[in-house]
């Protein structure tokens, strides 16, 4: 699988794209005086990628009756782009989902509340099982059984996150105490 670029997008691109949509960083002239880095490269397109899905959240109607709407607007631009390569597409959405799980996941935190827990599990079940389906594909058994295994073990941390916040609410009894029998 190749990603398609033919040519990628230089760093003065990205500098330049963030500059139009006025979403450029802030410039450190000391540590920068050349202007935009190449090993400033990803972080750039992070911050281009967040300025982009900031415009989609703010043109997204917040209504049930039409949202849905403009999601398959979105979505066809984004296939578009794309093309027709079911490889690249599940690569491109295996990525986000791992950014997702990174955002939810809140990486300064020692521990996650029980619901972020849960929702950081949901969004790695679904890495997990994208890269079973891929592996399946690919004929790896071992690459499937691996990444089945980490769906599994994912997916019983989604459940002990809802029972937890279950408990945290009164809806279930916390654990029970060895010395409480």
């Amino acid at each position: 699988m190749s990603i398609r670029s033919d040519r990628p997008v230089s760093t003065e691109q990205i500098h330049a794209a963030l500059a139009a949509l006025a979403a450029e960083p802030e410039p450190a002239p000391k540590k920068r005086p050349e202007g935009p880095r190449e090993e400033e490269r990803l972080r750039l397109l992070g911050s281009l990628l967040a300025k982009t899905e900031l415009e989609i959240t703010a043109a997204t109607r917040l209504t049930e009756e039409e949202e849905i709407e403009d999601v398959l607007e979105t979505l066809l631009g984004w296939g578009e782009q794309l093309g027709r390569d079911p490889d690249l597409a599940v690569n491109v959405l295996t990525n986000r989902l791992q950014r997702t799980a990174v955002q939810v996941s809140e990486p300064e935190a020692e521990e996650l509340p029980p619901g972020r827990e849960a929702a950081f599990a949901a969004v790695m079940t679904a890495v997990y099982a994208l890269g079973a389906q891929l592996h399946a594909d690919r004929g790896d058994e071992e690459g499937t059984r691996h990444a089945l295994s980490g769906a599994e073990e994912a997916l019983i941390d989604i459940l002990q996150g809802m029972h937890d916040l279950r408990v945290a609410i009164g809806d279930a009894a916390g654990p029970v105490s060895e010395g409480n029998d």
